[in-house]
């Protein structure tokens, strides 16, 4: 099993390639949860991503033989870009799979960094198993994007990184895909303080490890569904699930609507963007997910930041919605003059901001002389969204709810 002795070695051998990432205090959390939050900014690491440092300390490992053969790994973006990059250091050819429905930037990224992507499938697990063809054929060696000791003891630096900042740590909160960054991370701190917390956060629909720990063994789920494409894995590497099981304290899980918040939040409040599985921790603490103490020091590992900008423009929209910040509404007029001029002054009454209105005489649901009237507004939040509704029945208008 993965050994403290191993992450401090990854020390040394990622410290010219892996940048010392920030562990910023955040009074805006701090305030909003009652503990003392520190955010871990692994997102500002090169690349944008942790990734960087497992696939340093692998690929610093390759023997002569090795590394001339070139390496080949599976990723769904961010490993993808720490290996391209790790290996184009030391002049290593690489190829690189990736799902199909890879995020155009982070093929794009992987490409910059000396990588040859090649796509397939519809999710890591998939991608994977064409890697491993690849590895068979060309005699390549498979760089795991986690299921390795030497990648999970490269993600690891980043506990020594946060105890070595803030001794005083009471629990550390890491994402879960396939494990190898919690168990790098939870190995690295317990061998420096056995009283330090680790929480594991996994997405719900890509939610494999929980089951596993309460079934003892490995489960695999069918498919996968979430917007933090980054944790996005079916199941769990057999050595990373043999360390979370002895070091990782517990895990919970968090929904793709609180994602969205706590991406949102961290974007307004703390003006710093992080990808799905970067937000993840952050979405665990602010929902309430784990029981903590007030004033207990806790930090939140921000691990990546390459989200897709279509990607983003969703969550943003999504986390507006969760937050009672934009909302879609739908409601049927009579098709006479002033009739939408009576919906529009309730809402101006109601001080809300019109987004889009459309305008629809032909739907078969409506009756020849109606019309029906569908509105994008801008609210300040849940209280006014009810506020609005309450005016809009008051004034005689049967109104739809759509987002």
């Amino acid at each position: 099993m993965l050994a403290f002795d191993d992450v401090l070695a990854a020390r040394d051998r990622v410290a010219e390639t892996a940048r010392h990432t920030p562990l910023d205090y955040s009074h805006t959390f701090s305030s909003m949860t009652g503990a003392d939050v520190h955010l871990k900014l692994e997102l500002f690491q090169r690349t944008g991503s942790f990734k960087i440092r497992g696939a340093t300390n692998r690929i610093a490992t390759l023997s002569e033989g090795e590394r001339e053969a070139g390496v080949v790994t599976a990723s769904a973006g961010n490993h993808a870009q720490g290996v391209a990059l790790a290996a184009t250091r030391i002049g290593v050819d690489s190829t690189i799979v990736m799902p199909e429905r890879a995020p155009v930037s982070k093929v794009q990224a992987t490409e910059s960094y000396g990588g040859n992507v090649v796509l397939h499938g519809r999710d890591y697990d998939a991608a994977a198993q064409k890697a491993h063809e690849i590895e068979r054929e060309s005699g390549r060696t498979y760089v795991h994007a986690f299921d390795d000791e030497m990648v999970m003891a490269g993600q690891g630096t980043i506990g020594l990184e946060i105890y070595e900042d803030l001794p005083g740590v009471d629990t550390v909160v890491v994402p879960i895909g396939g494990g190898g960054l919690i168990s790098g991370i939870a190995t690295a701190l317990k061998g420096q303080d056995d009283d330090v917390r680790v929480i594991g956060v996994q997405a719900d629909g890509a939610s494999s490890v929980a089951e596993s720990l309460k079934k003892g063994h490995r489960i695999e789920r069918d498919s996968v569904q979430t917007i933090a494409d980054g944790i996005a894995t079916r199941t769990i590497g057999d050595r990373t699930f043999e360390v979370i099981e002895e070091r990782v304290d517990e895990v919970v899980t968090v929904t793709d609507p609180e994602i969205a918040v706590a991406l949102t939040t961290l974007l307004e409040r703390s003006k710093t963007l992080a990808e799905g599985a970067g937000a993840v921790p952050l979405a665990a603490l602010l929902e309430g997910k784990f029981d903590y103490e007030d004033d207990e020091t806790i930090v939140p590992t921000l691990c990546g930041g390459n989200i897709d900008l279509n990607t983003l423009t969703n969550v943003i929209m999504r986390g507006l919605v969760e937050t009672g910040r934009y909302c879609k509404i739908r409601t049927v007029l009579e098709d006479r003059p002033g009739s939408l001029e009576e919906l529009v002054e309730v809402l101006s009454a109601a001080q809300v901001n019109v987004y889009g209105i459309e305008h629809d005489r032909t739907s078969r649901d409506i009756a020849m002389n109606d019309a029906e009237v569908e509105l994008d507004l801008e609210t300040r939040g849940p209280d006014h969204v009810a506020e609005l509704l309450d005016r809009l029945e008051d004034a005689g208008f049967e109104v739809e709810v759509l987002v």
